[in-house]
């Protein structure tokens, strides 16, 4: 009688992510928990106080470094506070120019938020890494970039070519069903949001995929990477395709090979969600996490709208808002803002003719910033309430903390905002009204 051979342990694949921080630690693999040192490709940041003046003056005073290694690395953004208000706004401005300028750093100025732009403008290669001060960076993962908001540790990557980071664990979400009508990228997420809780995938990366994300458009995955945060999650990523890949092709910055995870990977863990039965949602205030059906809250009074932000703003929420609002008016008595999420797509939805239906609606069209979601611009006052394509619906986000944020998707924005309460946009978008 012979013993039974000890069994060998079976060697999993690897994540996209394990396999995009196995390249920038110059590792042949990483795992999940595995502690190291990585080398951005890209550093990116908005000029905001209290964040790049302060790793501007802290890189000289207490590093004692006056350049930073590879500067076509970096990228800086003019995307808050514009246009200014003060003199203290603007003094911001100049020495963000002024930085750039000694540091050979670029520096993009009112060509929109900065999230939307770099990609645009090629900082989003699949396969590449990229930090930020900014979680919502994480929409760059819509073209399988491993995009990571490091918040005040950014400063690691001013001082030195390298960022301490622990590699994360994967949640891997599948999305099956065919979506309803008006039910848009946004309502997926929140409904993700609802069915796996505000820390669900907490400090790890949602990895999203199946059929639907598939199908999904660049700009959909884009919404969905973008809030991410509101999972709990580190940032999140889809594997890229031939969609990703084409829209990166002529833009990409540095030559990568895309990378893919294994079919054998290694996730903490896979949930399969159908959503075919689901129907457009509505976040109610004042917690990101508050995802209900929006049939539960029509004909509830506002008083304000706004389609923009990182989240949203791109052309297909703009094309369904003007979908909704053509040939009709905004209600007496409410405020819609429209901003695109940056200058090429407003000169993309003024061809198109789309900012003249907003306009003959009576919306208030405003250039690209992120001045409407922080509620700089646009604020109100107590007693009012809001239906919002933005990122947060947290008590004083938009003004007063006595006002109230509804988030939603651009179609229901619009139809609310013609008919003064939170509306179903299903009617309107099969013309039936």
């Amino acid at each position: 009688m012979h013993p039974l051979p000890f069994p060998q342990e079976i060697e999993l694949g690897y994540t996209i992510t394990e396999k995009i921080l196995a390249r920038v630690s110059g590792r042949d693999a990483v795992r999940a928990g595995d502690d190291i040192g990585a080398r951005p490709d890209f550093v990116i940041a908005y000029d905001f106080p209290g964040y790049t003046d302060v790793m501007f003056r802290q890189m000289r005073e207490d590093f004692g470094i006056s350049k930073v290694q590879a500067p076509e690395r970096f990228a800086l953004f003019i995307d808050h506070m514009v246009p200014a208000t003060s003199a203290k706004e603007e003094d911001l401005h100049i020495l963000t120019r002024q930085w750039g300028g000694q540091q050979g750093v670029p520096v993009y100025e009112r060509k929109g938020i900065g999230h939307q732009v770099s990609a645009e403008l090629g900082y989003a290669t699949p396969g590449a890494f990229a930090v930020h001060f900014d979680g919502h960076v994480s929409q760059l993962g819509a073209l399988g970039t491993l995009a990571i908001g490091l918040r005040r540790n950014l400063l690691e990557a001013y001082v030195s070519e390298t960022v301490s980071i622990r590699v994360p664990g994967t949640v891997r979400i599948n999305i099956f069903g065919q979506p309803q009508p008006g039910v848009m990228a946004r309502d997926i997420f929140h409904h993700i949001v609802r069915v796996i809780g505000p820390a669900g995938c907490a400090f790890k990366v949602l990895e999203l995929g199946g059929p639907v994300v598939d199908a999904m458009s660049i700009e959909g995955r884009q919404t969905m990477c973008g809030l991410a945060m509101f999972v709990g999650a580190t940032t999140a990523i889809v594997n890229p395709d031939a969609k990703a890949v084409a829209y990166a092709r002529d833009k990409a910055r540095i030559a990568l090979d895309p990378v893919r995870s294994d079919p054998d990977a290694a996730y903490d863990q896979v949930i399969d969600l159908d959503i075919g039965d689901l129907a457009p949602v509505v976040v109610i205030p004042p917690n990101p996490a508050g995802t209900r059906d929006l049939k539960d809250y029509v004909g509830l009074v506002i008083h304000a709208g706004y389609l923009g932000s990182c989240a949203s703003g791109r052309m297909e929420d703009l094309r369904i808002a003007a979908e909704v609002l053509r040939g009709r008016q905004v209600a007496a008595g409410v405020s819609l803002n429209i901003v695109p999420t940056s200058q090429a797509l407003m000169s993309q939805a003024a061809e198109e003719g789309l900012l003249k239906i907003f306009s003959d609606a009576g919306a208030f069209v405003s250039s690209p910033s992120c001045d409407y979601c922080m509620g700089r611009l646009g604020a109100m006052t107590a007693g009012q309430r809001a239906v919002s394509t933005g990122t947060l619906n947290v008590r004083g986000r938009m003004g007063s903390p006595d006002a109230e944020i509804f988030l939603c998707n651009a179609a229901v924005v619009a139809a609310s905002a013609i008919e003064g309460r939170i509306a179903d946009p299903v009617p309107y978008l099969r013309g039936g009204l």
